[in-house]
This record gives structure tokens, sequence and C-alpha cells, in this order.
């Protein structure tokens, strides 16, 4: 576990993962991630390099605040609503609110983590500029696809969605167009490593979102509507963090000079922040040169969108489905709110996703199956302790809580708010195992269980097998993500047994495609112009054997 730099006669190996040289981009070293670099190389035999370990936890914390903020005042906005506005307007919002992360999931995020994984990596081999042409193709075909649609099904939306509420209507597509922008901007600040303006950017979102409600709780404002256009303002005063983004970039160019020229290979180092949530899957096959192509990168988003989807459905279905076949309109809203109680920890684990799938490859490729498995072990077992407390917590005092924070009459089961604890406990391992088959290279597997999963909810809340809904989504929820999480479970143990069968015959491949050492990055190891002068580069009869 040495951390220390090479000798004079210990130059890295081409390629070698374990030579971590910082990137030559400028902005490599100020990213925003609080880390120092002094521009050295790590020891080749470190199963955990110290720029990976500081850049895998100050990511995760710095992202942890932000989102776990952002998850507390979403809940203490709708919580404001539910007070300020009757049953059935505090329904419609949630109804909203529903249809529009669903949208938003599916559409927008997976361009934010294929733009965030592009740039991020670019910035490891040694590139300053990068080219966001195609992303922002995908971006704006997927936003006037949702505007076409939205405009076609007009008249259906307003009055079977929104109860005849046009101004709803409005919300929607003026706030998922804003969101375009929020995304790409969360995934050029992603791809850049600045950590801090990302959790920023998510932070000022959701209070700006908050201070409508708060709004209309002291009387400012009045109404449904009010506080409904808090959620299509929100993203966009969000933007304002854009300036400081590149206001930062500029500083750190400067700092560090000329950014290098376009060649160069210094080690792939941890992309901390360009990959969050399940879906972000098939990168290496996604981007496998400098330059994106449409092909490659609409291939990538498709298939993420598909991951998004199931995943959301797992979240929003039950809202929908309810709405859709229940007589009381209120009963959809009370849904929304339990379901809550999986959102709010979904969102804070986000934070430890962004940064988890890089962590877990790492490990996969200098740490062996051992330390890949005590990675996963440590995380799933964190994970049964924190649901199982929140499962209990739920029992004792769970619909007293639900009343007072939702100032709702109605009367929760708790055993049924127990069942959503623990089922939220399911999800978020299904979420940890699923970044180990992401990071096996088994994305279409896993998405295969996600989008079983999602269907066998939906087809559940359909068959009124238990009359009251309520319960039924209590139970359908937990049934679902336990699924999830078995079916991913059995991937794992699959793919660590076929990993370690195939182990050392794809590491060799990987040494054979991996980039030789630029001359800046060997001129910066002591001694190493006589190392170079000395070897000379490798035949082609060399290479093939």
């Amino acid at each position: 576990m040495s951390g220390s730099s090479p000798s004079s006669s210990e130059l890295p190996a081409p390629g070698s993962r374990a030579s971590a040289s910082r990137s030559q981009d400028p902005t490599a070293a100020d990213s925003g991630n609080g880390d120092d670099d002094d521009g050295s190389s790590s020891s080749s035999s470190s199963s955990t390099n110290p720029h990976r370990t500081r850049s895998y936890g100050s990511g995760a914390r710095i992202l942890s605040i932000g989102i776990a903020s952002t998850g507390l005042l979403t809940f203490a906005y709708f919580s404001i609503a539910s007070h300020v506005l009757g049953e059935d307007a505090a329904g419609r919002l949630d109804v909203l609110w529903s249809v529009m992360f669903v949208i938003i999931s599916v559409i927008y995020r997976p361009i934010e983590q294929l733009l965030s994984r592009t740039i991020a990596e670019r910035r490891a081999r040694g590139h300053a500029e990068h080219s966001v042409r195609v992303p922002i193709a995908i971006q704006a075909s997927f936003a006037l696809a949702f505007l076409v649609l939205a405009l076609v099904f007009h008249e259906q939306l307003v009055s079977e969605v929104f109860d005849h509420y046009a101004v709803l209507y409005d919300v929607l597509v003026v706030g998922t167009l804003a969101y375009a922008a929020s995304y790409f901007a969360r995934g050029w600040l992603a791809g850049h490593e600045y950590f801090a303006l990302f959790g920023g950017l998510v932070l000022l979102e959701s209070f700006s979102r908050l201070c409508f409600a708060v709004a209309a709780a002291l009387g400012f404002t009045h109404g449904q509507n009010a506080v409904a256009i808090g959620i299509a303002a929100a993203p966009l005063v969000s933007l304002v963090v854009v300036p400081a983004a590149f206001s930062q970039r500029r500083r750190a160019g400067k700092a560090h000079g000329q950014p290098a020229g376009p060649h160069g290979a210094p080690e792939i180092e941890e992309l901390d922040a360009a990959l969050a949530g399940p879906g972000t899957e098939g990168l290496e096959e996604a981007i496998v040169a400098d330059e994106l192509s449409l092909a490659r990168g609409s291939g990538f988003a498709l298939a993420v969108s598909g991951v998004m989807l199931s995943e959301q459905t797992l979240l929003n279905a039950a809202v929908l489905t309810v709405d859709a076949t229940s007589p009381d309109k209120a009963l959809a809203g009370v849904v929304f709110n339990v379901l809550l109680i999986a959102r709010a920890p979904l969102q804070l684990f986000q934070a430890i996703q962004t940064s988890l799938l890089p962590h877990l490859t790492g490990l996969e490729t200098t740490a062996g199956h051992d330390a890949f498995a005590r990675a996963i072990r440590v995380t799933v077992l964190a994970i049964a302790a924190f649901s199982l407390a929140v499962a209990l917590g739920l029992l004792a005092i769970g619909p007293q809580v639900m009343s007072a924070l939702f100032g709702q009459t109605f009367a929760y089961n708790r055993f049924g708010l127990a069942l959503i604890g623990l089922g939220m406990g399911m999800h978020l391992t299904s979420g940890a195992l699923n970044q180990a088959a992401l990071a096996r290279d088994q994305a279409h597997r896993a998405a295969v269980c996600w989008i079983v999963a999602a269907v066998a909810f939906v087809v559940w809340m359909f068959v009124p097998l238990v009359s009251e809904q309520l319960l039924r989504t209590e139970i359908g929820y937990f049934g679902a993500a336990s699924l999830l999480a078995l079916m991913l479970w059995a991937l794992y143990r699959h793919g660590g047994s076929r990993g370690r069968r195939t182990g050392s015959a794809s590491g060799s491949q990987a040494e054979r495609v991996q980039p030789a050492p630029t001359d800046a990055a060997i001129a910066r190891q002591p001694g190493a112009g006589a190392m170079r002068r000395a070897q000379p580069a490798p035949t082609d009869a060399a290479i093939a054997r």
C-alpha cells in the first residue's frame, strides 16, 4: 500500500493506472474537490492511490451535503404546500411533480452523464478543450421531441392529468424545457469535477422552489398556481452558478499556464462526479474515441433512458395509477407523501453513487476481487443498518409523524410505512449492486433486472389482490425492490466468479491497449531523460508477441 513516488529507476509502465499523473488540463488540479496535487506519481503497487481515495471521499462528502439539503428542502416544499393548499390542490401539485420528474430523469439525466463522462475522459487524457456538439444535439432533440408531444397532447394533459388547470400544464412545459439547461450545466460541472458548484446548483434550485411555498404560507401569494410556478422557476434560478464555474475555470487556466496540447496519455484517474445513479452504464463502450460520435452518444443516451425510466417507474407509477383509478383524488397525494420516505434517502445516496462506480472500477483493476467484494459488503451492511433503523422508527411513530408533517387526517398504517422503509433499503442495496454490475461491464444484464422489477410493480398496482390502494402500493414497492435486489445480487455473484476466471486474460488485453505515457509525463520523473533515450519503442513483432 505504498503511496510514495517511484525512484529514478522506476518509471511507471505504459498505460499503468497506478502512474497517477495529473491531467494536463490546467483545471484538473483546481476542480473544486479540495484536493491538493504536486504533480507527483503514486506507486504502482498501491491498491487505492491517494488521489483516488481523497477524490472519492471529498467528492462524496461535498455532494452529500448539497443533495441531502436538496432532499430536505424538497420535502419541506411539499410539506408546506400540503398545509397551505387543500388536499385536492396539493394532490394535483404532487401529480405535476411526478410527471415532470419522470420526464426530466428519462430524457435529460442520460445527457448529463454522457457529457460529464466525455469531459472527464478527455481531461484525464490531457485535453484542455472539449467539444459538446454531440451532447447539445441530443439534448436539443430530446427537448424538441418533448415539446412536440406536449403540444399534441395539450387537451388530454390539461383535462385528464391536471383537472382542467391550464397553468399546471404551462408549468410542466416551461419547467421541463428549463431543466434541459440545468441538467446540461450539471453534466458540464461534473465533468470538470466542480463538486462544490454542482452541490450549489442543486441546493439553489431546491431553495428557490421552497421560497414560493413559503411566500404562500406567509400570505404574500395565494393559491395553487402561485406555489406551482416555483417548480418552473427553480431550474432557471439555479443557473446563476454557471458564470462562477466559467470564472473558476479561467482562474485555473491562468494559475497553471497554457494548457497542454491534445496529445498525451496520463493515467485515467478517478472520474468522481461523472456518474450519478443507476443507469450510467456502457461508458467504455459508448466512448472509445476522443471525439464522441452522434451514433454512439445517442445509443448510450437511449440505453440509459431505459434504466432511468425503470427506476422512475418504481418511484412514481403508484402515484399515477392511483390518480387514474381511485375516486378519491386526494389519495394520489397521500401515496406521493408516503413514497417521499424512500425518495429522500435515495436522493442522498445519489451522492455516494456518483463516486461509487469509479471507486469500484479502480478496485477491480488494482486491488482484485477481495477488495471489490469488501467495498460492496461494507456499503450493503451500512444500508441494511440504516433501513432497519428507519423501519423501526416508522413502526413506532410513523403515522403521527406523517400526519404532523402533511397536515392530513388520513389514517396511516404503521406496518405499511415500515414496509416502505424496508423497501427503501432494498432499493438502496440495488443501487450499490447496480454499480458493481456496471463496474464489471454487465450493464445490459443489470438493465434487464430493472425493467423486470418495474414491469412487475406496475402489473401489481393494477391487480386488486389488496383492495386498499395505499397498502397495495406499500406491499408492491417492497416486493419490487426486493425482487430487484435479489436479481442484482445473483448477477453480482455470477459476475464475481466470471471476473476471477477471466481476470488475467482481460488484464493482459488491457495492457496491450493502454496508451503510452507522454513525453511531458516521462520528463517529470527524476532521471527519466536517460531512461527514455536508452529504451527504444517496441517493434510490431514485440507487440504481437
